[in-house]
Order: structure tokens, then sequence, then C-alpha cells
């Protein structure tokens, strides 16, 4: 049973500015080497590991070794969801002076980033949206695919059935967006969306880091395959 103590000892892994910085950078679902982590959180590669050690220790990140070379990444989805849900229940405020690059990234975040794995930002609600409109997602009794939805999945998209069949994971689930404060698509059915707008070059990834944007042609195809012809996907 959770004790008070556990709780605190979990909050406290992310009470820390340069540790919460590492989660978020985490967040695009990559696997990030510890020197990539430092030069994102302006740290010594030192202080960085130190903070590394104490996340995986904590459970919310784990290591993974290719050759030489160290890697870290969250542990699960479930840590995804953990960081997402904590972010939208923090009080807007307005953004503090910054210069045109940090002005220009957070508004690409904005227009649509990943979640882990899934579609997140203006783009991931749009998306989301969408496939309600169309009855392949079911809002109002919680948060469901559809019969249609999965045909539309396993037929439309493509995706072998197999891909799709919940274990641990839920097949579909609601994950309040943090900059638009509405749901959009999680779980296995959010995953593999994602993973095919990235695989079949529908969308693409800006710079290193969250942000995504469509593709000419993924503009196209979601057009042609939900309907979307609006600025919250350009």
């Amino acid at each position: 049973m959770t004790s008070a103590s556990d709780l605190a000892a979990l909050a406290a892994l992310l009470a820390d500015e340069t540790r919460a910085a590492m989660c978020l950078a985490l967040l695009d679902g990559r696997a990030w080497t510890a020197g990539e982590l430092a030069a994102h959180a302006r740290v010594a590669p030192s202080t960085a590991t130190e903070h590394l050690h104490r996340l995986v220790a904590g459970g919310l990140l784990v290591e993974r070794r290719q050759g030489r070379h160290r890697y870290v990444q969250l542990a699960d989805p479930s840590v995804a969801e953990l960081l997402e849900d904590l972010a939208s229940r923090i009080t807007s405020r307005p953004a503090a002076p910054s210069g045109l690059r940090a002005a220009t990234a957070s508004a690409a975040l904005r227009r649509g980033r990943t979640c882990y794995d899934h579609l997140a930002g203006q783009l991931g609600v749009a998306v989301t949206d969408a496939m309600t409109s169309r009855g392949l997602l079911e809002q109002s009794g919680g948060f469901a695919l559809t019969p249609a939805g999965l045909a539309w999945l396993t037929g439309t998209l493509g995706l072998a059935p197999e891909s799709l069949r919940p274990g641990k994971r839920p097949l579909a689930r609601g994950c309040l967006d943090w900059t638009e404060r509405r749901q959009h698509l999680a779980g296995l059915a959010g995953a593999r969306v994602c993973a095919t707008f990235l695989s079949r070059g529908w969308m693409e990834r800006i710079g290193s880091g969250r942000a995504v944007r469509l593709t000419p042609h993924g503009k196209a195809q979601v057009r042609d395959l939900l309907g979307l012809d609006s600025p919250d996907v350009h």
C-alpha cells in the first residue's frame, strides 16, 4: 500500500528543475544520452549523471546500453501520462519575456507535438475531434474506440489487428492536453496513429525536440481520410 513517504519521494523526483527539464525532454518518446540531456538542461555532464541515477532509481526512467553509449528514456507510457497530467494542472500565466527562438519553439509545440508516442497540441486535438465527429471515437461515456473506428484503423490505415490488442495498456484513452486543455487520443490506438503518420511521411519532426508538423502530403491525406482542413493542422 502506498504510504505518504512513498508519495513524497516520488514528488521529490520532479521537484528539481533540472530533473523536470530532463523528463519533459524525454516526452518525445525517444532515448537520449546523458550528454544530450546535460546540454538540454544546461548542466555539467557529472551533474546530469547524478540526476539521472535518481530518476532511474525512482522508476521514472530506464537505462539502455548500446555499445559504449548509455541511453535513458521514460520507463513506460504511464510515466508520460503522469507528466502530461501534472503539466495540465499548472495554472496558465503570462509567458516571461523570451527571445524569438524560444517563442518560435513554444508556438511549434502548441501547434503539434508528440506526447511520448501519441499526438498532442492543436494537431492532436484536431485529429481526435475529427475521429469523434466521424463516429470513430466515442467520448460521451468515457473514451473508447468504436467498431467503426477499429475497422478504420485496420482497413483504411491498414494496421495489423494484432497490433491493436490491448494488454496492460488500454486501446484508447483520453489524455488532457496541457496547452489546449482538451482531450486528445492516447493509448494503443493513439500510438499507432502517430507512428503511422511518421512512418508514411505524413508528419515530420521539427528539429530535435517534440514539435511535429504535417507535410504537404500529410495535409492531403488527413483531408481525405478525416476531412481535416483547418488552421489547426497547418
